[in-house]
């Protein structure tokens, strides 16, 4: 499985941005399908955006359609979260999975590597 490690998060007013990494190990990161989920205080998981094998599709949440922007970089085994415009209510824990089915489907069920997490809070 591949190793996943996120960075970036952070404290940030409302309106402010962030940008999430995840780096993955592995000499097969093209091939795995990549997801950013986020977690919420007693809250259920929830997705948040997912990208393909080459980039060239990417689905988002409606909660942060027009504001995130997921990208990767398969010379650098880095999978991007870009936030903007960041509001109170995206304060979670952020999560970046992978599936090495290549599903970039909205459900956490469909990745089964997973990084610890890394910590966004958006400020009023």
């Amino acid at each position: 499985q591949v190793q996943l490690v996120e960075s970036g998060g952070g404290l940030v007013q409302a309106g402010g941005s962030l940008r999430l990494s995840c780096a993955a190990s592995g000499r097969t990161f093209s091939t795995y399908g990549m997801g950013w989920f986020r977690q919420a205080p007693g809250k259920e998981r929830e997705f948040v955006a997912t990208i393909d094998r080459s980039g060239g599709t990417t689905y988002y949440a409606d909660s942060v359609k027009g504001r995130f922007t997921i990208s990767r970089d398969n010379a650098k085994n880095t999978v991007y979260l870009q936030m903007n415009s960041l509001k109170p209510e995206d304060t979670a824990l952020y999560y970046c999975a992978a599936s090495s089915y290549g599903h970039i489907y909205p459900d956490p069920k469909y990745f089964g590597s997973w990084g610890q997490g890394t910590q966004v809070t958006v400020s009023s």
